[in-house]
């Protein structure tokens, strides 16, 4: 099978090479043979320090990788907050950082940006929660679209991540469609993952029929446990399988917590005939 018949292979190094600190990750991710990353947003604050940016472009500069996708400053993911969008207490963070954001995507190329929905606040109205996601998403996909960009929505695991309130597929392509609608733009996509939508019980071939036509960027860990592909019961290779004959032809993230050292974790591929191949430097 030559290049022209398989996907984009990706490597999210927010969760693969942990075995090392995160600047590190890139030449390791490069050494095993991946031309493109993907990160969550790498900083604490939704501002990226002096440098910063600087920084990740030298890091992927130096590893000869692609920045192939971002999320947007999510709040304190281990406190478990999962985005920002939808609080109106921190409609200036979501500015702030959506204008680094923007700028990243002008130095880098990078063409997709996950802005999660965030977790329900219980002391304001669910409309108003909802309307103001959606109006912040839509302004997310215009400026976002302007280079070149898409802003991803995210279905998130059902009992896995609190009150937040987008879970399934049907769930994230209608928000798609509220932000689209109200951007008056296509630059805003689905973000379809394995490990989220098994969690929440959705039937991952029926998604890809019923939705292909707004998938925008694919990530692939198995579940139960978002460990490596062929931990668990999620048949990744039918996935892949599925999603090149319904036609789609965008990047696929190995998006896992690997169980073993990364470098580990790659036999899947082999059963992935439609997955770019990994060619590790010497």
């Amino acid at each position: 099978m030559n290049a022209e018949e398989r996907l984009p292979l990706v490597a999210n190094i927010s969760l693969l090479f942990a075995e090392v600190p995160y600047l590190e990750r890139f030449a390791r991710a490069a050494a095993a043979g991946f031309t493109a990353v993907e990160t969550w947003w790498p900083w604490s604050d939704p501002v990226p320090p002096p440098g910063g940016v600087d920084t990740l472009v030298a890091a992927l500069d130096d590893a000869g990788l692609r920045l192939a996708g971002c999320n947007l400053y999510g709040g304190d993911l281990p406190a478990g907050e999962r985005g920002i969008a939808c609080d109106p207490a921190r409609t200036e963070e979501f500015a702030a950082n959506l204008d680094a954001v923007v700028g990243i995507a002008r130095r880098t190329g990078c063409p997709v940006f996950n802005g999660l929905f965030g977790r329900r606040r219980p002391d304001v109205p669910v409309s108003e929660q909802d309307a103001l996601a959606v109006a912040q998403l839509a302004t997310a996909a215009r400026r976002l679209g302007e280079v070149g960009g898409t802003v991803l929505v995210e279905a998130l695991g059902r009992g896995l991540n609190g009150t937040y309130p987008v879970t399934n597929a049907q769930e994230a392509v209608a928000v798609v469609d509220r932000v689209r609608e109200t951007a008056g733009a296509d630059s805003a996509g689905f973000l379809f993952d394995t490990f989220h939508l098994t969690t929440s019980g959705d039937d991952l071939p029926q998604v890809i029929a019923d939705h292909v036509g707004v998938i925008a960027h694919v990530q692939v860990a198995d579940a139960p446990g978002r460990a490596q592909p062929g931990t668990g019961v999620v048949d990744v290779p039918g996935v892949v399988d599925a999603l090149w004959a319904a036609g789609y032809r965008g990047a696929v993230a190995a998006e896992y917590s690997p169980t073993v050292p990364t470098e580990q974790t790659f036999g899947w591929l082999d059963e992935t005939p439609r997955l770019a191949a990994l060619t590790p430097r010497a």
